[in-house]
């Protein structure tokens, strides 16, 4: 029976985990700092209590949260000879992982559904989009994320374990996992691929389509606001290019790269939810103006103090 897994980081090199940790901390710092910058100046200011800003803001949440199974232990293993995390450790990991994840997909699509109504259908966007449906679709995303997490906690809780414990990255997942079992891996790799796998594809089909459609109705429609609805849907793009693409590769792809295995787990876990909020407010006039007005009434308080 394995008790523990051994991670086996990111490098053996001394020197360049000491670089590493200096690196990860200065993402980890940004991560933190700029998704609840986002969430404190949607919540703090009014002209943002939109649909829109609402979804960004539980998509900060969970980029931080998504971040944050993986990238602590990840920065404090840089100093440990034996990286160590034990099975249930490793378990809540890989819940905690696809719960934030599948939450996240939820969150794009229903990001992507709001753009749609508002630029295909703007006549009855305050009619769909209302307060309460709003909520509904978060507590909705939130409710998927479980149950896709508990599907996959269910699948790892049984694998079969009698030996090896050495995990070929700095967290725990499925795709890694499995490799260590007694049982046929092969076969474990296509319900991967069957459950996480064809979510992610089938999800990403589905994004493309919508933002297809919405980027023609712009083109074939133009009006005074198709500029600011542009940059817009290029900021949600780009977002949804993050996401996926890492995702496809680590759940879907039949025939894993070892060299590039890491990278996207790196990719996916820190660069993503670092670039997230950065690509949100350099391309975003309302938000630019916002973050002003909330750092303007920071310094004014200061001041009066």
């Amino acid at each position: 029976m394995v008790s523990e897994f051994i991670l086996l980081g990111l490098s053996d090199s001394w020197e360049l985990q000491i670089f590493l940790f200096v690196l990860f901390c200065v993402f980890y710092g940004g991560i933190v700092f700029g998704n609840l910058l986002i969430v404190v100046t949607v919540a703090s200011d009014s002209h943002l209590h939109s649909p829109m800003y609402f979804l960004l803001a539980n998509l900060s949440l969970i980029d931080l949260s998504l971040s944050s199974v993986t990238a602590p232990k990840m920065i404090t293993d840089f100093f440990s000879q034996r990286k160590v995390i034990s099975f249930k450790g490793c378990l809540a990991q890989i819940f905690l992982l696809h719960f934030f994840g599948g939450s996240e997909l939820v969150i794009l699509i229903a990001m992507a559904f709001d753009r749609y109504v508002a630029i295909c259908k703007p006549l009855c966007y305050t009619t769909i989009m209302r307060g309460n449906v709003c909520v509904g679709i978060v507590a909705a995303a939130w409710g998927i994320g479980f149950l896709h997490s508990v599907s996959q906690l269910a699948f790892a809780v049984h694998l079969p374990f009698c030996g090896p414990n050495e995990v070929d990255s700095f967290y725990c997942d499925l795709p890694r996992v499995i490799k260590l079992t007694c049982a046929d891996t092969y076969r474990l790799y296509i319900m991967v691929i069957a459950n996480s796998g064809v979510l992610t594809v089938a999800s990403f089909v589905l994004l493309i389509i919508s933002y297809t459609i919405i980027l023609m109705t712009i083109l074939y429609h133009p009006s005074g606001r198709s500029s600011k609805a542009l940059s817009t849907l290029t900021a949600h793009i780009t977002v949804v290019l993050l996401f996926f693409g890492p995702c496809i590769f680590i759940y879907a792809w039949p025939f894993p790269i070892k060299s590039l295995d890491k990278f996207l787990a790196v990719f996916y876990s820190v660069v993503t939810p670092l670039l997230n909020p950065i690509i949100y407010t350099l391309r975003n006039r309302d938000m630019k103006t916002a973050m002003r007005w909330l750092r303007q009434w920071n310094v004014n308080s200061s001041v009066k103090s």
